[in-house]
C-alpha cells in the first residue's frame, strides 16, 4: 500500500488520535514511552494537539506529565533493582558508559539540581532515571525534581499555545504534512537502530 500525503499528514494522526475513546489513556502510554526509551520528544505531538485543542491544553499537559512521572518512577527503579544485573545493557541501551559515568558524577556533586536541569532540557531522562536509582540519591527529591522541571515544559508550553494561538496555528497548518513524513521516518530510523543493526 503506498503512502499518501493525507495519510503522512500528522493532522490525519491527530484526528484518529483524538477520535478514539482511549486519547487520553494513549496520551499516558506515549509519554511513558518517550520518558523509557523512544528518542522522538513528546513535544512533537503535543504542541501540534494543543494547538488543534486549545481548550484541552491543560488537560493534555497534565496526562503527559502523569504519564512522565510514572515512567520516571519505574525508571529509577529499574536502577535501584537492575543495575548490578543488567547494566551494561541498559546503559548501552541510552547512551553509553561515558554519558552515564558523566551523569552519576554530577549527581553526586550538584544532586537535585542535576536532575532538573535534565527534567527541562530536551536531555534524555533515561541515563539520570538510572543513575539515580543506582547510586541511591533519594526516590522523593528525585521524583520533585522531574515533576518540577517537566511541569515547566509541559504548562509552558500550554502557556505558549495559549500566547502564540493564532500564529503558531497557522504555521502547524502549513507544514503538517511534512512534519507526519518526518515523524514517520524518524521512527523508522530508530527501529532500525535499536533493534537491526
Amino acid at each position: 500500500m503506498m503512502l499518501n500525503s493525507k495519510t503522512l499528514s500528522a493532522d490525519t494522526w491527530l484526528e484518529r488520535l483524538e477520535s478514539s475513546n482511549y486519547t487520553y489513556l494513549l496520551l499516558f502510554a506515549l509519554s511513558m514511552g518517550e520518558t523509557l526509551i523512544l528518542p522522538i520528544p513528546i513535544e512533537a505531538i503535543l504542541i501540534p494537539w494543543m494547538l488543534r485543542k486549545p481548550e484541552k491544553r491543560w488537560v493534555i499537559a497534565a496526562v503527559a506529565l502523569a504519564g512522565n512521572i510514572t515512567a520516571a518512577s519505574l525508571g529509577y527503579w529499574l536502577g535501584a533493582l537492575a543495575m548490578d544485573q543488567w547494566g551494561d545493557s541498559l546503559i548501552q541501551l541510552f547512551g553509553g558508559a561515558e554519558v552515564y559515568d558523566s551523569f552519576a558524577t554530577e549527581l553526586k556533586e550538584n544532586g537535585f539540581m542535576s536532575v532538573l536541569a535534565v527534567g527541562i532540557t530536551p536531555t534524555p531522562l533515561q541515563i539520570a532515571m538510572l543513575a539515580a536509582g543506582a547510586t541511591g540519591f533519594s526516590f522523593v527529591l528525585f521524583l520533585l525534581a522531574v515533576a518540577l522541571s517537566r511541569s515547566v515544559r509541559y504548562f509552558g508550553l500550554a502557556l505558549l499555545v495559549q500566547v502564540a494561538g493564532d500564529a503558531a496555528m497557522k504555521l502547524w497548518r502549513r507544514y503538517s504534512r511534512q512534519l507526519g513524513a518526518v515523524l514517520l521516518v524518524l521512527a523508522g530510523v530508530w527501529v532500525w537502530f535499536t533493534f537491526f543493526r
